[in-house]
């Protein structure tokens, strides 16, 4: 995935974020429906700022960025900010 496509993917995730919170203030949803999907979707998203991140650094210190990777979830959400 290069750049544009990893932004494209955050913005997707972003505007499914929002449509989850509207289902769930329409009632179409229930909380822990809305929890469940939020909590994957957080996960996809921080996957998807690491890589971004990754790819970024690489390119500064001259390195390919293409030879950055997805990194497991819990191996992303150990890290603090």
């Amino acid at each position: 995935m290069d750049q544009q496509q990893i932004l494209a993917r955050i913005t997707a995730m972003v505007d499914d974020e929002k449509k989850l919170r509207a289902a769930l203030a329409a009632g179409a949803i229930d909380v822990a429906t809305e929890r469940e999907r939020l909590s994957v979707l957080e996960r996809e998203l921080d996957q998807c700022w690491d890589l971004l991140r990754q790819r970024r650094a690489k390119a500064e210190y001259g390195e390919n960025p293409d030879e950055a990777r997805v990194r497991p979830a819990a191996e992303v959400e150990s890290y603090e900010s």
